[in-house]
């Protein structure tokens, strides 16, 4: 049957909060989401289409934004603070349970629910042991669709990497890696933390507002903005690129 209400595809912005996120970065990262809300804002059709959630992550992982139309009457939007380290695995396991627990709310609201979208920020290495944050990773992205093993509602995972983050490290986070729409990490280049975080917010406006579109027009699925269209100094790699 017909779901009602339509189909929306939920966007998670997933951010480190840790103490090296501390001064110019911070305060870009804070500027990330009042930018998605004024291009909803300026495209009312999205609003429709899309939902949002913020979470960021130091020691633990917290929801900031619970996923949301940013457009409702009395929407706050959040305000990172630094503390801590930076856990990948915490962000990862709360990322599976928040998936879980919304996607079937959507669902039991009556929508049709497209394979939520997660931007993940960060600027160093994971200071948890590297055996914990894979271990979350695999229990956040896999799913065998033969035998109905893993996470069902697994999500398309977009890493950005910032400042001091390993490549290395990041690309081993691009989800899927292959098949359609295999996903893709990004990468600043120009040494200055801020701009990267600045030019990261462009990709992140630029993939909701292309996938939107192409929801409005039958198409489903989260769209990343090709190489020629993303902001100087930031360059996109696949999961076959290779770090030395």
């Amino acid at each position: 049957m017909e779901n009602e209400k339509g189909k929306l595809l939920p966007f998670y912005l997933v951010i480190d909060a840790s103490w090296s996120m501390d001064g110019q970065k911070m305060a870009t990262a804070n500027k990330i989401m009042p930018r998605v809300q004024q291009a909803v804002a300026d495209a009312p059709i999205l609003s429709d289409k899309v939902r949002f959630s913020v979470i960021d992550f130091a020691d633990d992982a917290k929801v900031l934004l619970p996923l949301c139309d940013v457009l409702e009457n009395g929407i706050l939007l959040p305000a990172l603070t630094p503390r801590g380290a930076t856990s990948y695995a915490a962000a990862f396991r709360l990322l599976r349970t928040q998936i879980e627990i919304d996607v079937k709310q959507l669902k039991a609201d009556g929508y049709a629910v497209h394979r939520p979208a997660v931007f993940f920020i960060s600027d160093g290495e994971p200071t948890d042991q590297e055996n914990q944050w894979k271990s979350a990773f695999t229990d956040l992205t896999k799913y065998d669709k033969g035998t109905l093993a893993g996470f069902s509602m697994y999500p398309n995972f977009v890493p950005f990497g910032v400042d001091a983050a390993d490549p290395r490290t990041l690309k081993e986070l691009i989800h899927p890696t292959t098949g359609n729409k295999p996903m893709r990490m990004f990468l600043h280049e120009d040494g200055d933390p801020g701009a990267a975080i600045a030019a990261m917010a462009e990709v992140l406006i630029s993939s909701v507002l292309a996938s939107g579109e192409s929801m409005a027009q039958g198409d489903s699925g989260i769209i990343l903005p090709p190489d020629e269209d993303l902001p100087p100094g930031l360059a996109s790699y696949t999961a076959d690129d290779d770090f030395v």
